[in-house]
């Protein structure tokens, strides 16, 4: 179909149609509205009222290019380059993470202990370890404006996305960064530490869906041998960096809460809290410091 003759109705049926033929793509309408509403900025009404509408050879040619990486299995919203987070709109890079919904369970979670030493303290400080795009440290300091956070990555580009999010979420001021593998240059000690460290078993990572495989950074997925490395290097240090009355919360993969809890558990933490994600599976942790 040539850039002249394209409406935004037309495109929408080509990728509809064009997606249905991927394998591993379950919802192609869906992901045919996502792809071109986010390129043409576009809401589900536009797309009823606005079909008609031609499309610029430019706008068409784009729309061709997206479609084609969408067929290799390119995630929607790495196409796109941002994608929104408990109500924040997060830049994407090659360096980080997409941040996904099930997250935004472990900001539920930490909130209402953020708020809880505010209310105490006038103040609260937070360490986001294995920070990324800043999601989760960015979604608490934006919801409680008395809170600080500093996020530490091993990745210098992720830090610079980071940063860049909290300029974008106006809350520049709140927001710092540390280049560390863990606490190994985390100085001072923290109300909240909170992280969705990489937890998937090293031959696991292999056989996950190519927009996870071939996308996300695989220091970000890969959680060692058993999946708890990332766990044992946060248990082991997070006692000497966490406040009196603080509390450690980690994302954890769907089978991993008896193993997770044991690894903090032998760090002298106990278990407070644990919650569920949307599909009924373990997915954050909350510890607290034993006694």
């Amino acid at each position: 179909m040539s850039g002249a003759e394209a409406t935004i109705a037309s495109l929408l049926a080509e990728a509809r149609r064009r997606f249905a033929t991927v394998e591993g793509l379950d919802d192609p309408a869906t992901e045919a509205r996502m792809l071109i509403g986010g390129l043409l900025g576009l809401n589900q009404t536009d797309f009823v009222l606005r079909g008609a509408e031609p499309v610029t050879r430019a706008d068409a040619a784009r729309i061709e290019a997206a479609i084609r990486r969408r067929e290799a299995r390119e995630p929607v919203h790495r196409i796109l380059g941002h994608r929104e987070f408990y109500g924040l709109d997060l830049t994407l890079s090659p360096d980080t993470l997409e941040p996904r919904p099930d997250t935004e369970i472990l900001v539920d979670t930490v909130l209402p202990w953020v708020r809880r030493i505010v209310q105490q303290k006038g103040s609260a400080r937070i360490l986001d370890l294995g920070t990324g795009t800043g999601a989760i440290a960015l979604a608490l300091i934006k919801e409680c404006r008395e809170a600080r956070a500093v996020g530490v990555d091993i990745s210098p580009g992720a830090l610079t996305i980071a940063t860049s999010n909290a300029y974008l979420n106006g809350v520049t001021e709140r927001f710092g960064t540390c280049e560390s593998a863990w606490f190994d240059k985390v100085e001072g000690s923290f109300d909240i530490i909170v992280s969705n460290p990489p937890y998937i078993p090293t031959l696991v990572v292999e056989t996950l869906d190519p927009e996870v495989r071939d996308h996300d950074p695989r220091a970000a997925l890969d959680g060692g041998e058993d999946g708890l490395e990332a766990y044992r290097a946060i248990a082991a240090d997070a006692a000497q960096h966490l406040l009196e009355g603080g509390a450690v919360a980690v994302e954890i993969g769907y089978d991993q809460k008896l193993s997770v809890s044991q690894v903090f558990e032998e760090k002298e933490f106990s278990l407070s809290e644990a919650r569920q994600d949307y599909g009924g599976n373990d997915r954050v942790l909350l510890f607290v410091k034993k006694g």
